[in-house]
Parts: structure tokens; C-alpha cells; sequence
């Protein structure tokens, strides 16, 4: 059972009484729903439905813990108290270190990473209370991208990416059938008329992974572009509809000169046009 540190991800804490409503009436997720065990994808969108931030949330006591990129926690406190008004809710950045494990299940305090029962627990440990590491951070990285689960800043932009184009409808990071939140309506007109196009997928290349930001064409159309990469396995946001055409037309997809495969992870319902 690996066990790495994320030092690139920081917690950020919620408390009050009104915190449940509150992040209920703004986030993604279904908070209500949220088991003591697992920590939950979601994200707190834009109106226009674009994430603005993407974390995995979950219950600490009577409050909450964000588990989100230690980079963009400032920015993501200054919006929450836009929202905040006279609601009775309070945030803090913890100290607390973030953890992940997979393989075997641990021992302990361990949280479920609700995005994929393979991606394994999540632990949130102060100093002195760390588990023992044997993992590195890339370890971890590679374990995602393996499994075909993308992560905002290396796959997609934030404030430039809708849910769907994340896969967070795949990952139980969107409650189609809660109330309103915030760019709920896009994002649900998105589902029920299946109009998105872009996707991130998974990318298998025939050697080393080219650089991200590397753009993926096939003939004259342009795909996309690639993401995070491990070996030769990475991630890459692609339009399914061109690809589809491109699978048609029997074009070669390619990426820095490489041929690529694209392929379709397990866990998702939608179709992966030409997947390996």
C-alpha cells in the first residue's frame, strides 16, 4: 500500500452554523448526501457554469474540509466571502498536511476518494500525526493518470473548463438532482441535452509522453490538447466530435509528431470515437 504526501494541496476549513446550507445552495456536490467516510468531488462554478475552483470536500466535525491546490486556496477563500453575506459561516486554512494511499485499504482515520474507489483514501494529518511515506507525489500522479482521472491546472483551466469537460459528472462531483447551485443551469442543460463535446481522455503514446500543452491533430483538424503524463500514458483535452470525424476519414491522431491512441477508461458512460 503506497502512501505519498501531496505538498502541492492544502485543507481549508468551513465551520458555522450555516455552513451545510451554505455550501449546499453554491457547490457542485450534494453536501447533505455526504457520508462521514468519503471525500467528495465538487466544485464551485462560475455562472456562466466554467469551474472556478474544483476541491474534494469532507465533514470535519460539525464543519467541512476543502481539499483543494495549496496555489489557488487564497483566491478561493476571497470568493466564498462573496458569497458569505450574513450566512454564519467562517473559513480558515488548516495547517493540516493532505495524504493519499492506494492499493490496500489502511488503517486509521482514512477517507474514501469519492471520485473512484481505485484512486484510493485521502487522509488529513497535522504534524506529528503523519502516516509513514513510502510514495512519492509522481507515484501518485502516474496512479491517476493510469486510471484516466484528470486534475485541474495539469488537464484542464480553471475558469476555462465546464463539469462535464473535467469528467466530474463521471466522478460523482455533480448532484443532478439537488436544488440550485451556482451555474446550475448550464451545467444541467449540458447533461440533458449531452451536448458536451470536449472531454479529457486518456492518451497512450508509443514512447516518452510529449510535453503538455502539446496540441493533438489528426490531418488538418485540430483535437485539442494534451495534459498531465506519466511514461507514456497521459491525459488530453480533446473535441469527440472531430475525433469522430477524424476515426471516419481514418486519420491518424497525432501529438509532437507522435502517433497517439486514445483510449476510454473504464468508468465512464460516454463513447470514446476509435478508443484502444
Amino acid at each position: 500500500m503506497p502512501i505519498a504526501s501531496l505538498t502541492d494541496r492544502a485543507v481549508l476549513a468551513l465551520t458555522g452554523d450555516d455552513a451545510p446550507g451554505f455550501l449546499q445552495g453554491l457547490i457542485t456536490c450534494n453536501v447533505e448526501t455526504l457520508p462521514p467516510d468519503e471525500a467528495r468531488l465538487g466544485a464551485l462554478l462560475a455562472p456562466q457554469g466554467k469551474i472556478l475552483f474544483d476541491f474534494l470536500l469532507s465533514r470535519a466535525g460539525d464543519g467541512f474540509h476543502l481539499d483543494a491546490p495549496r496555489a489557488v486556496l487564497p483566491d478561493l477563500m476571497r470568493r466564498l466571502t462573496l458569497y458569505r453575506l450574513r450566512a454564519r459561516v467562517a473559513f480558515a486554512q488548516t495547517p493540516l498536511r493532505v495524504f493519499a494511499a492506494w492499493g490496500a485499504e489502511p488503517e486509521g482515520s482514512w477517507l474514501r476518494d469519492g471520485r473512484l474507489p481505485a484512486l484510493g483514501w485521502r487522509l488529513y494529518a497535522p504534524e506529528g500525526g503523519e502516516p509513514a511515506v513510502d510514495a512519492t507525489p509522481e507515484a501518485f500522479q502516474a496512479h491517476r493518470i493510469a486510471l484516466g482521472v484528470p486534475e485541474s491546472g495539469a488537464d484542464f483551466a480553471l475558469g476555462d473548463a465546464f463539469p462535464h469537460e473535467a469528467l466530474m459528472d463521471q466522478l460523482g462531483g455533480v448532484d443532478f438532482r439537488k436544488g440550485c447551485y451556482v451555474g446550475q443551469e448550464v451545467v444541467s442543460r449540458m447533461q440533458h441535452r449531452g451536448t458536451a463535446r470536449t472531454r479529457v481522455v486518456p492518451l497512450l503514446y508509443p514512447g516518452a509522453a510529449v510535453p503538455a500543452g502539446t496540441p493533438v491533430t489528426a490531418g488538418a483538424r485540430a483535437l485539442g490538447q494534451t495534459g498531465s503524463a506519466a511514461g507514456d500514458r497521459g491525459l488530453g483535452l480533446l473535441r469527440l466530435d472531430r475525433l469522430a470525424d477524424a476515426v471516419a476519414a481514418g486519420e491518424r491522431v497525432e501529438a509532437g509528431g507522435l502517433s497517439v491512441r486514445v483510449a476510454k477508461p473504464d468508468f465512464v458512460t460516454f463513447e470514446v470515437p476509435g478508443a484502444a
